[in-house]
């Protein structure tokens, strides 16, 4: 594994603004904390994606350290995402700073039409696989997911109501294609990094629907309300359509209920309709219970015509993509 100390930049523009989020859930200030928060979780679906084993900070008994492994050195310890963003005993290896294009540190809410510049800085040496991870991680949330908070809110067609916060687009961002001083990898041989066996083996049945394993995307499509008594958004996650029910399933079946999440349970379906360059669906499956070509025909069903063949873009092709844009050394 190769070693790199020095700081690296990702130049990125807010298409929407982006949520973050402060304690009292107010937007006006940019908390660095809730972009890293959420880079880390893209970055857990690509690494479950290339086979590796992921902790989930959040949940007690599964979240690292290993209690049996005290020493941070020794292997099984910690996993192979706790080992770049750290756990308790084995500190985070880098400090995000968000810098606006002039160079001032960014204070306040990132919004629409600003470019921006994450900055990391080693506090302790960076493998080359990682800092490749952490590119395409980046790349991956810029061309098929979301940044930061409150990307769950859905779209309307409604327009009296498109300017209400619940039904605003929040956390698309563009990236500059490629950037210098990443070693390029290629999948294979990062998926055998995130598999070596020094890294916490981690069961994370539970939360291992959130893999690029599982992950979909159409772009340039979305779902939204499209009035009191019509959403093809809540169609697809099997919700009832009407205003006023929409918290209701249409069906009480195992598979509506997944996509649609609950209390302190996210929904596995995302949809942005503005601006129309980062329009996108995304979401995710969980094999056994729901499979792609359920998702492919449920949005069939609110797409027309719609060709999944061509438009339903899952982990192969993102890798492929991935991973031949690759920084160069």
């Amino acid at each position: 594994m190769g070693n790199n100390m020095e700081p690296k930049e990702w130049r990125l523009t807010a298409l929407t603004d982006i949520w973050t989020g402060d304690a009292q859930g107010k937007p006006g200030r940019l908390i660095p904390t809730g972009l890293r928060g959420s880079i880390r979780w893209w970055f857990e679906v690509l690494v479950r994606g290339l086979g590796g084993k992921v902790c989930d900070p959040t949940v007690d008994g599964v979240r690292c350290p290993d209690k049996n492994v005290k020493n941070p050195y020794d292997p099984g310890h910690h996993c192979v995402v706790c080992e770049l963003f750290g756990c308790t005993g084995w500190a985070r290896k880098f400090r995000l700073m968000v810098l606006d294009q002039e160079g001032p540190v960014i204070q306040k809410q990132i919004k629409a039409g600003r470019t921006f510049t994450l900055h990391f800085i080693p506090l302790r040496s960076i493998s080359d696989e990682e800092w490749c991870l952490l590119d395409a991680t980046l790349r991956l949330i810029a061309n098929y997911g979301a940044l930061g908070g409150r990307t769950v809110f859905k779209p309307t067609d409604e327009l009296n109501r498109q300017g209400e916060d619940y039904h605003r687009d929040f956390g698309l961002i563009r990236i500059k294609p490629v950037i210098s001083g990443v070693r390029a990898y290629t999948g294979d041989e990062l998926s055998r990094y995130v598999d070596y066996s020094h890294w916490r083996r981690v069961d994370h049945d539970d939360f291992a629907w959130a893999s690029l394993d599982n992950f979909w995307c159409v772009k340039g499509r979305y779902l939204a309300r499209q009035d009191p008594d019509n959403s093809t958004f809540n169609q697809i996650i099997g919700r009832e359509q009407a205003k006023g029910r929409s918290q209701r399933l249409a069906q009480e079946t195992p598979v509506n209920r997944w996509l649609a999440g609950r209390q302190q349970e996210s929904k596995k379906v995302f949809s942005f309709k503005h601006p129309e360059e980062g329009r996108r669906t995304f979401g995710f499956v969980k094999p056994g219970l729901v499979e792609f070509d359920e998702m492919k025909r449920r949005l069939g069903q609110v797409w027309s015509p719609f060709n999944p063949d061509a438009e339903f873009i899952t982990k192969d092709q993102i890798l492929s993509e991935l991973f031949s844009q690759g920084g160069n050394v």
